[in-house]
């Protein structure tokens, strides 16, 4: 899981981010720099969505630039922060308010990826462009905390710099919209695009113009109403983050339990006394395939690997499906004589002998980060010569994975100050 925050200034002090630091990321509309770092072990990227000093005014922002950096990044959510005017008596000052739905009332904006049909003709459904999950979460955690929100609310983004004219303000209430912004429906349209999901927090900051008996305030009376609630928001961040992170935890182990129940147990084969593991099943099915795959997937989506090795030859059908998704190579680890150029093996022994694994040389540079994938760790053999195969070429070993694992075999114990991940587990075996 990976946050991203698009926000003004003030939301990445290190009170609350830990190992806070700045990248500068290069993409097809423009670079951004963005500044990453922890919030309860989550990792976050927080991107200042007017530059570093303010300086782009809501019209000139690179709003696609912005967007596609946190895509490269692999945001899995994104949360807006933003100032926003008031269409409603019941709005007040200070207030946050968590929309649903937008009405884009700019003129200006490149508001899609597709503008030049780059990336083929495409027609995104923004029938719902918020996503509700995500809604749901802040607006519960700012209600906790006390605070005045309100949910599933409309806004109209303006082009600006300017505000509304009165007649316009009005003119707003009357489509049915509750606030008023500069920035959210551009933003959330790419993010709807991106496949990201994005919410936004607005802070009620003014009541526009269209309440004659109140003076309209100027840019730095706005600025000063969020200034002073930005502890508040950034307490709202904190709260959903770890609500989000916690519901992670909560998905991933009702998958775990899913997919454990879709695994075939063969009673006494290939010998008597055996419960195998029959995996076939979790194959045939298409969803509990994918959901093995995401479970891996998110698990190293931001490790940065360079490499993903596979154990012949069911850890093919994890790797070559993570390899992918992650856009890094695959080295296969193959039983010997299977390889067709030079190689280098290890051995391992089993019950009625040994057996030798190959990979073939230079398939991995020193210092390289790796994740090892195999479908099953039972005694830890094949696994224990894999290692050796990587170390020998000065691979770094980031994990060892696998789909099920059979802790009574402890084949952990061959694999000692090795980090394992499995998914699921069947005892007695």
């Amino acid at each position: 899981m990976k946050i991203g925050i698009i926000g003004g200034s003030g939301l990445d002090t290190p009170e609350i981010v830990s190992d806070l630091k700045s990248k500068y990321v290069k993409t097809m509309y423009g670079g951004v720099k963005v500044n990453l770092g922890k919030i309860n072990d989550i990792d976050v990227v927080f991107v200042a969505r007017h530059g570093e000093k303010h300086e782009h005014n809501p019209t000139n922002v690179n709003f696609r630039a912005n967007i596609w950096a946190l895509k490269d990044l692999n945001a899995t959510h994104i949360i807006a922060t933003n100032a926003c005017g008031s269409l409603k008596e019941e709005i007040k000052r200070g207030d946050f308010i968590i929309p649903n739905q937008f009405i884009d009332f700019t003129k200006r904006r490149i508001n899609t990826f597709h503008d030049d049909f780059s990336f083929g003709m495409h027609h995104e459904v923004m029938a719902d462009p918020f996503d509700k999950n995500l809604g749901d979460i802040l607006f519960e955690t700012a209600k906790e905390m006390g605070f005045g929100v309100h949910k599933d609310k409309t806004l109209v983004t303006i082009e600006g710099p300017r505000f509304s004219t009165r007649a316009e303000s009005r003119m707003f209430i009357q489509w049915g919209a509750d606030i008023v912004n500069m920035t959210v429906a551009t933003e959330a349209a790419l993010a709807k695009e991106a496949k990201i999901p994005y919410a936004v927090i607005a802070m009620s900051t003014d009541y526009d113009c269209w309440k004659e008996d109140e003076e309209m305030p100027s840019w730095q009376d706005i600025l000063a109403v969020f200034t002073k609630n930005v502890d508040n928001v950034k307490k709202i961040l904190m709260g959903t983050i770890g609500k989000l992170a916690k519901q992670k935890d909560e998905n991933l182990i009702r998958s775990c339990e899913y997919i454990k129940s879709k695994v075939r147990t063969v009673p006494n084969w290939p010998i008597p006394g055996v419960m195998f593991r029959d995996i076939t099943t979790l194959l045939e099915d298409p969803s509990v395939f994918n959901e093995i795959c995401s479970i891996f997937y998110n698990r190293y989506a931001n490790s940065n690997l360079n490499k993903i090795v596979a154990i012949d030859a069911r850890g093919f059908l994890f790797g070559s499906v993570l390899s992918y998704k992650l856009g890094v190579g695959l080295v296969p680890v193959r039983k010997k004589g299977k390889l067709p150029y030079k190689t280098i093996s290890a051995a391992y022994s089993l019950e009625y002998g040994e057996q030798v694994v190959e990979i073939h040389e230079g398939a991995i540079t020193p210092g390289e980060k790796v994740v090892i994938i195999d479908d099953l760790i039972a005694t830890g053999g094949t696994i224990e010569a894999a290692v050796k195969l990587i170390e020998m070429q000065g691979g770094v070993i980031q994990e060892l994975a696998f789909v099920i694992e059979l802790p009574d075999l402890k084949g952990r114990e061959k694999l000692r100050g090795k980090k394992i991940f499995s998914i699921i587990e069947f005892e007695g075996d």
